[in-house]
Parts: structure tokens; sequence; C-alpha cells
């Protein structure tokens, strides 16, 4: 058989892969079906799906979003699903819309799915949860549906917050603000609340919040507020992105990073590391809760009256680099006085009459 030549396996091989036996490695699977593909050659998944009972497919509910935590996580999952041998469908919500999650369900359960994966980050007010009757794995948020199996995945942003705000504090800081993300998203939420418990905890002042939007310019802004605090010497950013935009008001207002003041990312986005000063941060383990949620997604749908596989918790990672440090004797001396806004960015235009631009 000229699949199997081309995979470098036995022709039994071939067969367990075409009929979706367990037992076969991620490895084999893809060499196999690479080859198929390579030949042309087609399984009939309606006969197969009319004879089992199963479409050998899997529905994916995400928010349309090329932000880089849920376009990775979704990157994620396809890669593991399609080495599970199971086909990817994929409902893109709208920010915004109420209606979104249960609609997207909808779709992928007209579209006849085995199971459901739920990557649906932000808390749409109103939003209308509905029963479903095929298994449910939902990453990093609350169920919005209601199913015999829900499974969760990615619950550990709180523990990783914590980690992030622990060594800032290990490091002499007496206290950490905080640069939050939009608080209608869980993904912010855990993050603060990591952030609050651990500064509760050892018994440190809690400063005000801080909210962004994700953005580098939200980041921006923020830091340009933060500069201004005679008592600011760490900062944990609920996202690289804003952590590099606090970094650049930071240094245009004379704070040196970080022998002024320490700055702590989350994601490890890739650029990260060559920002100036390469920035510390919690590396988010996208692959890793892809992996594990999908294992265990995938043996409800194909054991269905065993019990679930138990969860695990994702894997923290810091990543130190240069943008943390010992806190500083004292506050180096701010060439501007107290108060005065440092300049915005050159995007930013300049008011009509050229004075100082207002604070935002």
């Amino acid at each position: 058989m000229d699949v199997a030549r081309i995979a470098g396996v036995s022709q039994k091989t071939v067969s367990r892969v075409f009929n979706d036996e367990p037992y076969v490695s991620a490895d084999v699977r893809r060499r196999v079906l690479d080859a198929a593909e390579q030949l042309g050659y087609r399984r009939n998944n309606a006969a197969r799906a009319l004879a089992s009972g199963r479409t050998r497919s899997i529905g994916v509910v995400t928010l349309g979003t090329a932000l880089y935590g849920p376009a990775s996580l979704l990157m994620g999952v396809e890669k593991v699903v399609r080495d599970t041998g199971y086909a990817l469908r994929v409902v893109n919500t709208v920010e915004g819309d109420p209606a979104g999650i249960a609609g997207a369900v909808n779709s992928l359960l007209d579209q006849g799915v085995d199971g459901i994966v739920v990557s649906e980050p932000i808390d749409e007010p109103g939003s209308i949860s509905r029963s479903v009757d095929v298994p449910v794995l939902v990453i990093g948020a609350p169920s919005p549906v209601l199913s015999p199996t829900v499974l969760s995945a990615g619950d550990g942003a709180d523990l990783m917050a914590r980690t992030a705000t622990e060594h800032l504090l290990d490091l002499g800081h007496v206290t950490v603000h905080h640069l939050a993300g939009p608080q209608r998203w869980f993904a912010a939420r855990d993050r603060l609340a990591g952030w609050r418990a651990v500064l509760t905890e050892r018994g440190r002042h809690l400063p005000p919040v801080v909210e962004g939007d994700w953005s580098a310019a939200s980041g921006y802004r923020a830091g340009r507020e933060l500069a201004r605090l005679p008592d600011l010497t760490a900062v944990f950013a609920a996202n690289d992105d804003m952590a590099i935009g606090l970094i650049r008001a930071l240094t245009e207002a004379g704070l040196r990073v970080p022998q002024d003041v320490s700055v702590v990312g989350f994601d490890d986005i890739p650029v990260a590391a060559y920002v100036t000063p390469p920035l510390t941060t919690v590396r988010q383990p996208f692959d890793a809760v892809a992996q594990e949620g999908l294992k265990r997604l995938v043996h409800v749908i194909e054991n269905p009256d065993d019990d679930p596989l138990p969860a695990s918790q994702p894997p923290v990672d810091l990543v130190v680099r240069a943008s943390t440090g010992p806190a500083p004797a004292r506050r180096h001396e701010n060439p501007a006085p107290r108060g005065t806004a440092p300049a915005p960015p050159d995007h930013t235009p300049a008011p009509a009459d050229g004075g100082a631009p207002a604070h935002d």
C-alpha cells in the first residue's frame, strides 16, 4: 500500500490510523495522514460517521482577536486537535455581542461535533447559557454552557501572577503596583487576584490599581501616571505589551529600569527578550494547556463510560531578565518637576497652540 510505504509503517498501522484506533503515537499518525494527503487519499468520513455515530470533529468557540494570548492558545489547540486525528471547526465570537457564545455553540452543534472547546476570555453581561449534549472543555474561564461533562484547563493565571509579585517582593521592594488588564477579561481578573493575594498575605500596602486595555499605548498612559508616585519602585503588568509601553513612559520621565523601578510582564511575547531592557515576564504555557485539555476531552469523547482523566496544574515559568532588580535605597531624582507629565510618543499629535499635551 502506497500510504504505508511513504509513511514508513506497516499496512496494519495505516489501518489503525484510518480507523482512529488508540495507541498510535502523534508522530506516526501525522506521518500517515501526511502521506495520505500527498497521494490524494481521502477517508469517507460521512460513511464512518453514520457507522460510528461520531463525526470525528471538535468545535472551538474563540474570541475573534489578534491579541497574543487568545491567538497563541488557538494555535496550540489547532495543533493538538490535528495530531489526534480529529477535524477542527472554529467559530469566532465578537466582543460586545452577548449572544455570541450561544450562537457559536449552536453553529457547531448544527455542524455535528463530538466535543466543544470554549476559549472565550471575556465575561459578556447578559450572555445566555445553554445546554449541550456533548462534552465541553472550557479554557481559563467559568463554563458558559451546561453539559453532562464539563472539563476545565488553563486555570493557573492567579498562581502565575502570585509568582511575579513574589519575585518583586523577594528583591526587597516594599510593595508592588499593578497595571491591570480590562476587568471584563477573566485572565485580567485572575492576575489581579493573584497580585492582591500576595500583598495581603505579606501585610503589604495595596496601591490603587491602574487599568489598561492590553495595548502598549495604554501601558504608556499608565506609566505617565505612575511615574509621578514618589514611592514607585516595582510594577507588575498584566501583559507584556502594556509593560513595554510602561517602560517607555518611565524612561521618558527620567526613571531607570530596573535601577529605580522594576517591571515584570506576563506572556513572554517573542519581542520581550529584545526590548531595552529585556523584559522579566511570566511565560504562558499555551501548548501545555492545549495538550492537557484536549487529551482529557478526547478521552471523554472516546470513553464516555470512564471517569474523566484528572486535571493537572499548568507549569509556572518566571523568565528573569534585566527589567527587575533589587529595590533602590532611595528613588532616583526625576529631572522633570513632580507632577509634570513626560512628553507623549512621536505619534501623539501636539496641541494646536504648541503647549504641553494634557495628561491622559
